[in-house]
């Protein structure tokens, strides 16, 4: 489960990264509620506004972003964005604390923080190939998301907590902080073990390169489509908690507390999908119906504490099904077009948040919170569905008695039994690293055995 974490770069970027993200849960939790109860009066629209401002950017950025992972040294890329993030929520701290800030100040600062980490994103997410080797990549994309939902055990519990006792701008100053961490784990890195991957070439096309290589992959395109439709109208975990609290009449502690318990489940998907020697289609799929089933059954919890319990299942579903798709993105995606594909991907998961939270925001507002879950489980049961007819028709499946036991029925693929033999399409893309004294790109790739989806 832990295997990556016995390389030094990665250990270091881990313990780094898990410090910055606590920061950064513990100010999206206090950006949101902000923006829901100091600067407005409960207003879910509002809320929906600043999360699609904030990843808005991933979606019209896509063309560029990508192509500055794939072109640029993606460690100096992060020391860049990482000191531009600590310098926004220094200053939008300030704002809060001598009480100036107003509601346009947090639109400014959540599109400045989209902008930012529009070109953060891809490159954050790409560069744990800089620091492992192919065979642990899915490993310690599992590990980071292992990171990132450790972190949210944390940080919205703790900025709750600090909310009550200091104010809501000093966690803006104390997040900006924690950005140190990151940066000095950057810089801590042994150059000479980062693996060189290759860098695109300066031709034309380069751009949309990325989604031709996309629109010839339909195991892609499937992936892409799931993690839309959950991104954009079940993701919504700020809007969802805030209401809910709010429905119940909690305040700013219980809906910290929320987050974090969402949390305890995000954290064990992450660690299972680490467990997974490789990333499955049919993982991504099954894990798309239950995030589905369980945000009805939170829609459903008419208390407080069981709609919180409830919120275990919710982040379970959800961060097995990203986890899982990003790690078969990257581990089945060429390394020359790696950073721009993983752009993509970004832009769809993220940049669906303006299409799909004024939506839920407005719904919470006029039909309650509960409705708003409510399109959430639809939403994920039109992907399970799109899912599953997918990996049907392409793959054959059917239901068929089993040929040793008589009254069993089976799954076959393509009239062979599919526990072992169900396989996706594209191979895993191997490549050897360039090393960091060589001034020449060079990469090799092969094809191996297929890939089990």
């Amino acid at each position: 489960m832990f295997r990556s974490l016995a390389g030094y770069n990665y250990r270091v970027w881990f313990i780094g990264a898990l410090v910055s993200n606590i920061g950064a849960w513990m100010q999206a939790t206090t950006q949101n509620w902000v923006v829901l109860t100091e600067l407005t009066e409960n207003d879910a629209v509002a809320v929906g506004f600043t999360v699609a401002l904030q990843f808005g950017p991933q979606l019209l950025l896509v063309p560029i972003t990508g192509l500055i992972a794939d072109r640029f040294d993606r460690r100096k890329i992060l020391m860049v964005t990482q000191s531009l993030l600590m310098v926004l929520a220094v200053g939008l701290g300030l704002l809060l604390v001598l009480g100036h800030a107003e509601l346009w100040h947090l639109y400014a600062f959540a599109l400045g923080l989209g902008i930012v980490n529009a070109i953060d994103a891809p490159a954050r997410q790409t560069f744990v190939s800089d620091l492992v080797a192919e065979g642990n990549m899915s490993n310690a994309v599992a590990l980071n998301s292992a990171s990132f939902n450790a972190a949210r055990l944390i940080g919205p519990a703790f900025a709750g907590f600090l909310i009550v006792l200091v104010g809501s701008g000093w966690v803006f100053l104390i997040n900006a902080v924690t950005f140190l961490a990151v940066i000095g784990a950057l810089m801590m890195l042994r150059t000479s073990q980062l693996q060189r991957m290759p860098r695109a070439p300066r031709t034309r096309g380069q751009l949309v390169a990325g989604v031709r290589y996309v629109a010839r992959r339909p195991d892609l395109v499937v992936v892409f489509v799931i993690v839309f439709l959950i991104g954009a109208f079940g993701m919504n975990f700020p809007i969802f908690s805030s209401t809910m609290a709010v429905e119940f009449g909690r305040g700013a502690g219980e809906y910290g507390l929320l987050s974090s318990i969402l949390a305890i489940g995000s954290l064990t998907g992450a660690l299972l999908a680490a467990r997974r020697e490789r990333a499955r289609m049919r993982v991504i799929i099954a894990a798309a119906g239950f995030f589905g089933l369980a945000a009805l059954v939170a829609a459903l919890m008419p208390t407080y504490w069981l709609f919180a319990v409830s919120t275990i299942f919710i982040g379970f579903g959800a961060v097995t099904m990203l986890t899982t798709a990003n790690g078969y993105v990257q581990t089945t995606t060429e390394p020359a077009v790696r950073g721009r594909v993983m752009a993509l991907y970004m832009a769809i998961l993220m940049g669906g948040a303006p299409i799909g939270a004024p939506i839920v925001g407005w719904v919470a507002n006029e039909a309650g919170p509960r409705w708003a879950l409510g399109v959430a489980a639809v939403a994920s049961v039109v992907a399970f569905a799109i899912g599953l007819t997918w990996l049907i028709v392409s793959r054959g499946l059917r239901v068929a008695r089993h040929p040793e036991y008589r009254w069993r029925l089976a799954v076959t693929y393509d009239g062979v039994l599919a526990n072992d033999t169900l396989t996706a399409s594209m191979p895993v893309i191997r490549s050897t690293p360039v090393p960091s004294t060589t001034s020449a790109i060079a990469v090799v790739s092969e094809n191996t055995a297929p890939v089990r989806p």
